[in-house]
């Protein structure tokens, strides 16, 4: 995930939302707003997804309710770590060093509808596939 823009918008609701991996050991609750809402086509996370491109999210607050807690891959040494299950092996989560919110796997969020998780940016375009259509870039920027 790359870092949150200090300008991105951000949800204006901050309730809890829950989710967690396909076989249900884990399980999760975040609390606070939705935070950067974004797809990711860099090489790792096409590869750790076994698809195109994932689709992330930055939660303030997050709580680990299941039975366990994610297996953390550190993908960039001392930079940035991915949690999965070891049981079914569900993506579900991110901790970047440089972005204070804990990375979610939209796709682990039991209820994916929320307006505020409409991607507003797409990371690493010049990897995604050709037949995909992209994000369009809708979050809001000072720079001319």
């Amino acid at each position: 995930m790359n870092a949150t823009p200090a300008d991105a918008p951000v949800a204006e609701t901050a309730g809890e939302r829950t989710g967690g991996c396909l076989c249900g050991h884990i399980r999760f609750t975040t609390r606070g707003p939705a935070v950067f809402a974004h797809t990711c086509a860099c090489g790792h996370c096409q590869k750790l997804g076994g698809a195109p491109l994932m689709w992330w999210v930055g939660f303030e607050t997050v709580t680990w309710t299941g039975e366990s807690e994610p297996t953390w891959y550190e993908t960039f040494e001392c930079e940035a770590k991915r949690g999965f299950c070891p049981t079914c092996g569900s993506r579900v989560a991110a901790i970047d060093s440089d972005i204070p919110e804990i990375g979610i796997n939209v796709t682990a969020l039991d209820d994916t509808s929320g307006p505020d998780l409409v991607p507003i940016h797409a990371s690493f375009r010049d990897n995604a596939v050709h037949w995909l259509r992209p994000v369009p870039e809708t979050e809001h920027s000072t720079a001319g």
